[in-house]
């Protein structure tokens, strides 16, 4: 095959793609085939949030590694003209908001939720248990990553008895997980402005974006290991990060005890590491942002700008929204792609 033929071939593969995708996410995907889910979705959430104040933070932390796996192409010469469009989609499509985050890893394949990022994830026993029910209410109808992207939201609503932000649903879930697509796209605590800029813009996301989702710093916990650096070690001479402000930096130091302390966490947002509002940006024009990531976006006048106007809470509020609804969003899959777990942690049989 030529050169000019096969051009032409795939792009006209990459331009049916979202016919055999099924098209976008929607509102109440599920009004018909299952009514009640969204329902059982929040209710769970609920019960357990109850019980775990700090499941806010690890639902939302787990979505956002879910989505942030890039797409890959797989062999796309051989692959474009070879195979129906569902099992090319199926190839190429490794990751994205699809529920890959979930899957455990088989005796041949290490998933992404062993990859290094992802050992400190926690809350897959919550999904498991909203997947239980949403199985015995209505069987093979409700993706692993739709449940996922509802739990997340309904975890910081329960506070305020109202959704905060919408999620669109109709995801698919994957069936591929690999530990090194996990290790080389999320963005990593120790990341500059430049890395985190790109990170972002390889999904299709904005700086706006960026600052925006940063924000859920405002609730969780940080490991020490993940920024000691700053403490103890910043630029190779044993020197403390002359960003972070002293005061803080000494507080930090009674709290961790070197640079490879793994186990001691302390609060993103200080005094208020269960309360989602707008105190995340107020803390880090005190340069008090915890890690080398936070710290980055007040070094450009456009990151530091958006800082400025979102410790305005309504306005936090109103983008974060927006901004997570375009994260969900993130290389679905939709229609007959992909696959409706019967177990979020296992692809089926």
């Amino acid at each position: 095959m030529n050169t000019r033929v096969f051009v032409v071939a795939c792009l006209a593969v990459f331009c049916i793609l979202e016919v055999c995708q099924g098209g976008d996410l929607r509102k109440k995907f599920y009004r018909k085939s299952c009514p009640d889910a969204e329902e059982i979705v929040r209710t769970k959430i609920q019960t357990h949030v109850s019980a775990r104040p700090d499941l806010p933070a690890k639902l939302i932390r787990m979505h956002f590694h879910d989505c942030f796996v890039r797409l890959f192409m797989i062999n796309i010469y051989t692959l474009c003209l070879s195979f129906p469009c569902n099992v090319f989609w199926s190839y190429v499509h490794k990751s994205g908001c699809d529920g890959s985050v979930l899957l455990d890893s088989t005796a041949t394949n290490t998933a992404e939720k062993d990859a290094i990022p992802n050992l400190s994830l926690s809350g897959f026993d919550v999904i498991d248990d909203i997947k239980d029910a949403l199985e015995t209410k209505c069987p093979g109808i409700v993706s692993c990553a739709d449940t996922l992207a509802l739990a997340a939201r309904d975890a910081v609503s329960v506070k305020f008895n109202q959704p905060t932000w919408e999620v669109l649903t109709g995801r698919r879930d994957g069936t591929v997980s690999l530990s090194s697509e996990a290790l080389a796209n999320l963005p990593a605590p120790f990341f500059n402005f430049t890395q985190l800029k790109q990170s972002f813009a390889n999904k299709k996301l904005t700086v706006h974006d960026l600052v925006v989702l940063s924000g859920a710093h405002t609730i969780g916990i940080g490991h020490c290991n993940l920024f000691s650096n700053r403490l103890f070690n910043f630029t190779g001479k044993g020197d403390q990060d002359p960003s972070l402000d002293p005061t803080y930096a000494n507080f930090l130091k009674t709290k961790c005890q070197g640079l490879s302390d793994t186990t001691t966490t302390v609060e993103m947002d200080p005094n208020s590491s269960n309360t989602f509002d707008s105190d995340y940006y107020s803390i880090l024009l005190q340069n008090k942002g915890l890690f080398q990531s936070d710290a980055a976006l007040l070094t450009t006048k456009i990151s530091r700008n958006i800082v400025n106007e979102l410790v305005k809470q309504n306005k936090f509020f109103t983008e974060f929204g927006q901004s997570m609804k375009r994260m969900g969003a993130i290389e679905v899959l939709t229609g007959s792609a992909g696959e409706i777990r019967k177990k979020c942690s296992v692809v089926n049989s």
